[in-house]
Formats: structure tokens, sequence, C-alpha cells
């Protein structure tokens, strides 16, 4: 009975070295690296999202990366379809697909499916773009509460795009959208060796992301910032001003406060984007945790190995 094909999931949170190490891995294995990251699908977002620079991205191409502009949106459904298309054609090539990211809801999609839910219906959607103009999001999101009180209390009243999608879903189904969610069948013709970086100093990475957060500042992230304000289709409540960094650099610059009451709100986003990707890492099963602090490269290479990834070193010996 022929094996089905290997995928390697690399997660961890924000700033934990996830797109070094994976660079690293592609250097000594034959695997092909799909990003699972919500925030790089975008173009024009370069610096606030740590995306890999174009000389690392000619040596190692990451597939999933600037496929949106940043006033388009991207769904976990898009996630699934796209990332298993480049997973049949990386195993095609006869190379093994390495995941990584920090987007936990699309490596889950990947593991479990997705549930059958009606693709976005434009006419559903502008009736309900109205009513909020003449009511506003809050009142939309105590509607909400009355058809679906699951879905409406874990979003908060100013959450457009998902108050917008739980109406769209209730309205075209007739069925709330909590529950929905749970009729996904998983994924069952793919191997996964789930690999997560995990810090085991929690300070460690808090002093990494303000590292790498004053990085991004030095590097022009509030240019940025400012060039996608002048986009003629950008406002604040894209889908892509959502990722931690944008959001609270726009505010700045639309004068809402100052640089520094800036900069404490994208540090403290960014804290707890890590914090929620952790909980996210503790309820999942990984075939291996690798300390932050630890020689990732060599834990994971070991890891690849035992999985049956030949490196180019063991390659040329065998």
């Amino acid at each position: 009975m022929i094996s089905p094909p290997l995928v390697i999931c690399l997660m961890g949170p924000t700033a934990a070295g996830k797109t070094a190490l994976a660079v690293e891995l592609a250097r000594r294995f034959p695997v092909s690296i799909v990003s699972v990251d919500s925030a790089l699908v975008y173009r024009r977002m370069d610096i606030g999202t740590g995306k890999p620079g174009p000389e690392v991205l000619a040596e190692v191409p990451h597939q999933l990366i600037d496929i949106r502009e940043p006033w388009e949106s991207y769904s976990a459904g898009e996630f699934l379809r796209d990332a298993r298309a480049a997973i049949e054609g990386i195993v095609a090539a006869g190379r093994v697909p390495l995941l990584v990211g920090g987007t936990m809801l699309y490596f889950r999609s990947l593991w479990q499916g997705l549930s059958e839910l009606p693709q976005a219906d434009g006419e559903v959607r502008a009736a309900i773009d109205l009513r909020a103009a003449a009511i506003g999001w809050p009142a939309l999101h105590a509607e909400l509460a009355l058809v679906d009180p699951l879905t409406a209390q874990r979003l908060q009243p100013a959450d457009r795009q998902r108050i917008q999608r739980a109406l769209e879903v209730h309205q075209l189904t007739g069925v709330p959208l909590s529950a929905q969610q749970g009729r996904a069948s998983p994924t069952s013709d793919l191997r996964f060796l789930r690999i997560a970086v995990i810090p085991q100093d929690r300070r460690l990475l808090h002093a990494r992301i303000e590292a790498r957060f004053r990085e991004m500042l030095g590097r022009g992230f509030v240019a940025e910032v400012e060039g996608l304000m002048q986009l003629s289709e950008m406002r604040a409540d894209r889908p892509a001003m959502r990722a931690v960094g944008y959001r609270q650099l726009w505010g700045m610059l639309a004068g809402d406060y100052d640089r520094a009451e800036a900069e404490r709100r994208a540090l403290a986003a960014t804290r707890q984007l890590a914090k929620r990707q952790l909980t996210w890492l503790r309820h999942e099963v990984c075939e291996l945790r690798i300390s932050m602090e630890a020689d990732l490269v060599a834990e994971a290479a070991a890891a690849l190995r035992t999985h049956g990834v030949r490196d180019a070193l063991s390659a040329s010996s065998g």
C-alpha cells in the first residue's frame, strides 16, 4: 500500500524564527515552501509582515506570497484550495511540501477540512452594508445575537467583516454559522509532520518581538503604511489592515494618536497575537515541539530524516 504524501507543517508564534528555519531546511532538503500566513498573501506589505526579501525569494521561492492586493479579501477556504493545489504540484515534482507560518486557522483547515459554507453573495452583502450604513454595525451585531448567539458572543460589535459573513450565511442557508462550522471533513490523503517552535521563556519572545518591530520601523515601516493609505482602494477597514502593526500605524497617520502610542499599541497587539498562536498550539497534536532557544535547524533536520526526507549530504553518500 502506497503511503500518503508527507507534508511538513512548521508552526510557531510570530518572531519565533520560523521563516529563517524554513529557508535553511530548504537549502538542505528537497522541500518547497508554502506560506501559511494571512498577511504575506498581500502585495505592497513587505516590511511590516516580515516578508522574506527578494534575494531570499530568488534563492528559495515561497508559494502563496503576494497573491492578493491589500484591498482584497482572502479566506480560509481560498487558502485551502490554493494550498492543496500547491501541495499537489510539489509532490508531482518529486519534492516535499514545507508549509510554514503562524495563521493557525489555515493550518487547521488543511488538517480538518472546512464546513461547506455558501460562497459570498454580492447582493446579500450589499444589502447588509446598506443596513449597516443606516443603523450601524453594533446594531447589526445585536441582530446577529438573536439568530446566532454563539457567533455573536465571540465577535466584537465593530468586527464588520465577520458580522457581515455570519449574517450572510444565516440569510442564505437559514442555519446559524456556529451550527455549520462543525461539519468539516478532515483531510485523509496526506501525512503530516507537525513541528511547533515554542519559547520556553516568554520574555525572550517578547524581546524578539520588540527588536523586530524596531528594525521594521528603521527599514521604513511607517512609509510603507503611508503608501498604502495613498491607494484609492484602501481604507482602514480592509481585511489586510487587521495585520498587527499596520492598523496601529494607520491610526497614527490618521491623527488618532501620536507615534509613542502607536508603537505601544503595535507591540501590545503583537504580543497578544503571539499569545493566541501559542494557545492554539497547546491544543494541537504536534509530532515535534522544539524549544525556540534550542538548535532549531539540527532538531528539525533530524525530524525530517526520521520521516524519510533525505538531505543533500545523506543523498550523496547513499
